[in-house]
């Protein structure tokens, strides 16, 4: 048998003869010559299959494959105008693997309660491999980056004792003698890790207990959550920007098929490689609302219309610093110089697509940290360990999380973050 070759590698092997696994995803066949859609997992290519090439056998074999039967295909790679790859398997044999009957995805359109039903096949058709495609990508860029830059991953926990944000969107569950909560954020540990590592970060899943079904909400969700000692809100602005433009460049390097093929108008994405991003104050944020007859008051928080409304006013993604004090967590550090706004910011991506990353500079003083603790109502004694990094070598440091699937989703220009994980989690969907 020939050695075993990936379509994603087959550009490298144009005249010869290959043999590739996968599945026949659709087939179609006339008179003497057969057209099979067929993917491995890399990628899609067509094989074409004719009585002279095949013996009457495997032709016939291939004429009457059902939808998704798994086989085993050897031909030679041929070069082919019509093809997006440039190339298509002239087949030459063919032998089936598993034989499958009443597949229940078939051409036609299905209603998106009957696909996220059978999200565990659904993840086979090309669209959702393209997508799910970018967001690895994605992933694969944010390492990078970080790994790159001297961090340390340092991995949270996800049973924790005590909210990071607030109780009202946690997740709790029996934990032997009390009460465990399913982490909404690793940032308070990467608070320790980097007074440990100096630069430090958590990839991984967070859960909010929102019954939100908005198309930004997810139930889980994944985020990376970068701190860094000795850093400031300037300096923590740079690193996300860095980041978002790492991610970009190598989802434009990687994957101009999949954009492509998801029919992505990339020039939003060809911009956030131009430059340092538009920076403006929670203050001059609220002016833009209210010039557009928003009634928005100063000290709200920003709703998605609200993001949406700003982050239009401009091609790159937004930086919005400077939010009133009181609509942000305890542990936010307030600005010396306006003790009423907190050293934090948001990025808003454009096209409506909201809030990416979320973050800023850390209260780093012991005595203010616990006055915030005690104004929040919070337990004491939950927060001693975090209280515990003021208390030794305690420095100024900022940090900040970005979310992977709003990401996904407007890297994508997707316009609901369910499309954007295997097997998505809200409200109304816990399975498959």
């Amino acid at each position: 048998m020939l050695p075993k070759v990936y379509i994603r590698h087959l550009s490298e092997k144009i005249g010869s003869e290959v043999t590739l696994f996968g599945w026949a995803s659709r087939v179609r066949a006339s008179g003497k010559v057969c057209f099979m859609q067929f993917r491995d997992g890399t990628g899609f290519i067509q094989v074409v299959g004719t009585v002279q090439e095949m013996s009457e056998k495997d032709f016939e074999l291939m004429s009457h494959l059902a939808q998704e039967s798994a086989v085993q295909v050897t031909g030679k790679v041929v070069e082919s105008d019509k093809s997006p790859l440039g190339i298509e398997i002239l087949a030459t044999g063919i032998v089936l693997v598993s034989a499958t009957q009443n597949y229940p995805l078939t051409p036609k359109e299905h209603g998106t309660d009957f696909l996220m039903d059978h999200r565990h096949l659904w993840i086979r058709g090309q669209r959702q491999q393209a997508i799910l495609t970018i967001r690895h990508h994605i992933v694969s860029a944010i390492r990078t980056y970080f790994d790159d830059a001297d961090f340390t991953l340092v991995d949270a926990p996800i049973f924790t004792p005590n909210e990071c944000e607030g109780s009202g969107t946690l997740f709790s569950t029996e934990y032997f003698d009390g009460t465990a909560y399913l982490s909404q954020s690793g940032q308070l540990y990467m608070e320790a890790a980097c007074e440990a590592f100096g630069r430090a970060y958590c990839f991984g899943p967070a859960f909010r207990a929102e019954n939100s079904n908005t198309r930004r909400h997810l139930t889980e969700f994944w985020m990376v959550e970068p701190e860094v000692a000795f850093m400031d809100l300037d300096g923590d602005m740079e690193l996300a920007e860095g980041l978002i433009q790492a991610i970009v460049r190598r989802v434009l390097e990687r994957c101009p098929g999949e954009l492509k093929l998801l029919n992505r108008d990339v020039t939003f994405l060809e911009s956030v490689l131009a430059g340092p991003f538009p920076r403006i104050s929670y203050t001059e944020a609220v002016e833009i609302l209210q010039k557009s007859g928003s009634p928005f008051t100063w000290g709200d928080d920003f709703g998605a219309a609200d993001e949406t409304i700003i982050s239009e006013q401009f091609r790159q993604p937004v930086i919005v610093y400077g939010y009133p004090r009181e609509i942000k967590p305890f542990y936010m550090k307030r600005d010396p110089k306006n003790p009423e706004v907190a050293l934090n910011m948001d990025i808003l991506a454009p096209e409506g697509y909201g809030e990416i990353v979320g973050g800023g500079q850390r209260e780093d003083d012991l005595k203010t940290l616990e006055a915030a603790i005690g104004h929040e109502n919070l337990d004491p004694e939950l927060y001693s360990w975090y209280s515990d990094l003021r208390r030794y070598g305690s420095v100024p440091h900022a940090g900040f999380g970005l979310g992977i699937e709003r990401t996904v989703a407007w890297v994508c220009g997707l316009s609901h973050v369910r499309e954007t994980g295997a097997f998505p989690r809200f409200p109304n969907r816990l399975k498959p």
